[in-house]
């Protein structure tokens, strides 16, 4: 071996042991590689090997080495290989920092792909993916990003901003921070994207010139940790919420706080719309709840409609059976199979999304509960359920602390009053006596009183039933002299002021009877509103101009249940007395409006009940009373008038009146300021009664035979001469027994007439019922000043019940009698018609009538269809209406050629209807179907035909030939 100094150093301590020695010699360690190598070359071949791995032994250990080597033959003269040159550069440095290198490339790829956060790299203008590791990938759901703009990739995350901040980074050189930021990745294809928050970095890479080549993205998914702090935050306001109010409830002792503040925590811990308290409040049909506590909307949102009923819905939480939540109510099978409504009223604040939780008090009983509503579906969740099972608890304990709390209050009320009366007591024996004795002798005052009142109601009934029957005798008397005396005008006005003074002998004699509550009230369900309404022009008629009128209405006036008569001369009354304490004028103000009165209220006057009443409220601007005038107003007799200028009944009827009606009146007034008497009707859950009034007309008589029973002598002659003036053929009797017999013999009668009160062992009522039993056909009329309780029960007039009251003029007698004859004739006719249809007798040629297309209009269901189908019979086509307000429907929508109206139709009259009916249809023929004589005036129409009940085919033939003739 011969080689050179830069050899010699890569020798090691072999130098210069090898200097000239043989090569396989010199490095034994790779002798079969140096064999190798001179074989090849002395072969005429050359070598060459790169970053060629070699263990030699240069410092006395063996050790791995790196180099470049290059092998050529070396020829001599004869051209033969005689020697080898071997070129060696030792590389064991480069190699070895080489694969450290590229070792530690490899550690950092393996932990940039496995790091926890996700890491990215994107170049370029476009932010075109250069790579992603595992955890970014996972974040963005394993979509295809390498070699992609973000834009293309992840066009969500584009549309959403983030491309616009890589933008500003790569323009700025500056890097961008982002923690808790939310996205929303469509993570999972054909799924709606989902929100995730990131903790993010964009990190600008720039080139030695300091320019952004590129933008390194680093960050953490810190969805669960977001989601956790958000949950935390909630679950945290929530025990805030219940904490405060619990706080709350246990120092409140107020009920009415204690569920507004739970209904408004309850909506604050479900974020729902609307929330409310009802308490456990049930009708007699066991249909409505209270709504006490109202959360999120106005109570006036819900004052148009009716409380909740006991429901398939409502029930299972009144009854406490445990927690309903709907996502969507209005989907439940057990909503909207109840009516009227079937569903939420028309107006109804909308709700889908429904949660109720029942209130149950610590002794098991269902105080009532809370409900909340969304409008939108599945708004509530099992957490809201929880929370809202906590707040109910919470309420149940806080109300029946409540409850205990007023008990205490009582007991400790009572305890301090048997605590203070044990003082007196012992401070003076005969301080207490003494104020024992004032206190029984207040005490037997005050059944003095009530004996005397309930004594002069049993007087009144008494004095009014003979008063009025010699009322009756001298008014029928006068009124049959009247006739006597007609061509002398001077006894004409005598008998004319004689009746003037009955009639006022009858007014004081019905103010008695109101005052003993014992007058026959004929109570329907009546609006005040509009009752005030129907009543402004004949108060102000009544008051002079001197008197201001203002009537006020509230809104949604509840109905109750009234005799209108009555209440209008209970409202005249208190005008008039009004107007007498206001001399030279003043304002009086009538006000209806609905009130609730409380317990509180009630405890303070037992003599009503708590409840909803319709209140009406008279006021004056006049002298006002004194409270020793006020605790005497409703007593009989007095009054503060001068003598000759009232009677001092007027406000005693009107405490009768109102107090048989089952309501209350109080009396609030001030010397000098004027007076209020505010009267409270209950509240009647049932619709309004249309009156109509049928006393019109002329009076007329008939030749039907009418039994008169009366007991008192001159009466009955009086009535049997009046009713023979008539026409009619007259049989009398003094008393039940002697019409019963009269009746048993067989002999005809059309009418019954007899008084309520008569002496023997059989009543009026059996008579009555022992006359129809015998003759179904007959008609009843009873009459009587006082009427005890035999067709009167509970102050009000039985049903079906047909009275003329005492005294009465000769043309109340006549229509009365009319009116009942009439009806009942129409009835014995339409059951016949039921029973039986016998074939028309001939009735001789008539001419072919034209077929008419007919309305009929009659609110009487029997008469109806009976008409109906003799008009169908007669070859009509018929419609049937039975208001006058469906028959205007009727004619706005098709044509008829003839309307057959009743007159006396609820609500718009048949006169006013076929008014109406003339304007909308011109050519239509009217028929008039009524038991009346004649049309009346207000009714008339022009061409229209009189149909008088109780009618046949025959005369229905007569009528349609009229209309006939009409239209030519």
């Amino acid at each position: 071996m011969v080689y050179n100094d830069a050899y010699s150093d890569f020798a090691g301590r072999r130098h210069p042991g090898i200097l000239g020695s043989k090569v396989r010699e010199g490095w034994p360690e790779i002798a079969d590689f140096n064999d190798n190598v001179m074989k090849v070359c002395f072969a005429g071949g050359t070598l060459a090997y790169s970053d060629q791995e070699m263990v030699l032994d240069r410092s006395g250990v063996p050790a791995s080495a790196f180099m470049n080597l290059y092998y050529s033959p070396v020829y001599d003269e004869a051209g033969k290989p005689f020697g080898v040159v071997a070129i060696v550069v030792e590389n064991t440095s480069k190699v070895r920092a080489e694969r450290r290198l590229q070792g530690e490339g490899e550690r950092l790829r393996l932990m940039f792909d496995q790091a926890p956060g996700f890491m990215a790299m994107v170049t370029g203008p476009d932010h075109v993916f250069e790579m992603a590791n595992g955890a970014y990938m996972r974040l963005v759901g394993g979509r295809e990003l390498l070699g992609r703009p973000i834009r293309e990739a992840l066009p969500e995350v584009a549309e959403q901003g983030f491309s616009d901040l890589l933008d500003e980074v790569r323009r700025s050189g500056r890097p961008h921070l982002g923690q808790g930021v939310s996205v929303m990745l469509a993570r999972r294809p054909g799924q709606p994207p989902e929100e995730r928050f990131v903790d993010f970095v964009y990190q600008p890479i720039v080139d030695d010139a300091g320019q952004p080549t590129g933008i390194f993205i680093q960050g953490s998914d810190v969805t669960d940790l977001k989601k956790a702090e958000i949950a935390l935050l909630k679950e945290t306001r929530h025990l805030e919420v219940l904490n405060r109010l619990g706080a709350e409830l246990s120092a409140e002792l107020d009920l009415e706080k204690v569920v507004q503040m739970t209904t408004d925590a309850g909506v604050e811990l479900t974020g729902a719309q609307l929330g409310a308290f009802f308490y456990n409040v049930v009708n007699d049909r066991g249909e409505s709840y209270m709504l006490y506590a109202l959360s999120g909307v106005p109570r006036s949102a819900f004052e148009n409609f009716p409380m909740p009923r006991n429901t398939a819905v409502f029930a299972p939480t009144f009854s406490g059976e445990g927690v309903i939540r709907s996502d969507d109510i209005m989907a439940d099978p057990r909503y909207g199979r109840n009516d009227p409504y079937f569903g939420m009223p028309k107006g109804h604040l909308p709700v889908r999304s429904y949660l109720t939780v029942p209130v149950i008090s610590r002794s098991g009983e269902v105080l009532g509960g809370l409900f909340f509503g969304h409008a939108q579906p599945a708004q509530f969740r099992e957490e809201h359920e929880r929370l809202v099972v906590g707040a109910a608890g919470q309420v149940a304990i806080a109300i029946d602390n409540a409850r205990l709390f007023r008990a205490a209050e009582r007991d400790l009320a009572e305890r301090q009053r048997a605590e203070e009366a044990l003082q007196v007591l012992n401070a003076g024996l005969e301080q207490k006596i003494a104020s024992e004795i004032s206190e029984r002798m207040k005490m037997e005052e005050a059944l003095r009183q009530s004996q005397k009142m309930e004594a002069l109601g049993q007087l009144t009934g008494g004095v009014a039933h003979d008063f009025n029957n010699l009322l009756q005798v001298i008014s029928g008397n006068l009124q049959l002299l009247a006739k006597d005396v007609a061509s002398n005008e001077r006894a004409g006005r005598r008998v004319e002021n004689a009746l003037a003074g009955v009639q006022r002998g009858s007014k004081l004699a019905s103010q008695l009877l109101a005052f003993g509550r014992r007058q026959p009230l004929e109570p329907k369900v009546v609006n005040i509103g509009r009752f005030l309404t129907g009543m402004e022009e004949l108060l102000r008629r009544t008051l002079g101009e001197d008197i201001e009128v203002e009537t006020v209405r509230s809104g949604g006036l509840w109905n109750v249940l009234v005799d209108p008569t009555q209440i209008e001369n209970a409202l005249l009354n208190l005008a008039i007395n009004a107007r007498d304490a206001m001399e030279g004028g003043g304002k009086l103000t009538i006000e209806a409006g609905n009130a609730f009165l409380d317990d509180n209220y009630v405890r303070q006057h037992a003599d009503v009940p708590a409840g909803q009443y319709v209140m009406l409220a008279v006021t004056d601007t006049g002298t006002g009373m004194t409270p020793e005038v006020m605790e005497q107003v409703f007593e009989p007799f007095f009054s503060t008038k001068p003598i000759g200028k009232g009677t001092g009944l007027g406000l005693s009827m009107v405490y009768g009146f109102v107090k048989q009606s089952g309501g209350h009146i109080k009396i609030y007034s001030e010397l000098g300021q004027g007076t209020t008497v505010k009267i409270y009707f209950p509240r009647i859950q049932r619709s309004e009664d249309l009156v109509t009034d049928a006393d019109f007309g002329p009076v007329t008589g008939g030749t039907e035979t009418i039994l008169v029973a009366e007991d008192d002598e001159q009466v009955r002659a009086t009535v049997v001469e009046l009713l023979g003036d008539l026409g009619y053929a007259v049989l009398k009797a003094k008393d039940a027994a002697g019409a019963l017999s009269i009746i048993e013999s067989g002999v005809p009668v059309d009418l019954l007439f007899t008084d309520v009160v008569m002496p023997g062992p059989l009543k009026s009522t059996e008579l009555a019922r022992h006359a129809r039993e015998r003759m179904p056909d007959i008609a009843v009329l009873f009459t009587s000043g006082y009427t005890e309780n035999s067709i009167v029960h509970g102050g009000r007039l039985d049903p079906g019940v047909e009275l003329l009251s005492k005294p009465y003029t000769r043309e109340a007698l006549a229509r009365k009698i009319r009116h009942v004859l009439n009806g009942q004739q129409h009835r014995n006719r339409v059951r016949a018609s039921f029973a039986a249809k016998p074939p028309a007798a001939p009735i001789g040629p008539r001419p072919v009538l034209p077929r008419y297309s007919v309305l009929l209009v009659e609110d009487d269901f029997l008469i109806r269809m009976s008409t109906a189908d003799l008009l169908a019979e007669l070859g009509h086509q018929v419609s049937e209406a039975s208001t006058a307000e469906e028959a205007i429907t009727m004619i706005e929508a098709r044509s008829f050629d003839v309307v057959v109206t009743d007159l006396g139709l609820p609500g718009l009259s048949g006169g006013e209807f076929a008014q109406q009916a003339r304007k909308l249809s011109p050519d239509v023929g009217i028929v008039f179907a009524t038991g009346n004589d004649r049309i009346p005036d207000e009714a008339a129409v022009e061409g229209a035909v009189l149909l008088k009940k109780p009618y046949g085919s025959q005369e229905i033939a007569i009528a349609f030939e009229k209309i006939a003739v009409q239209k030519g």
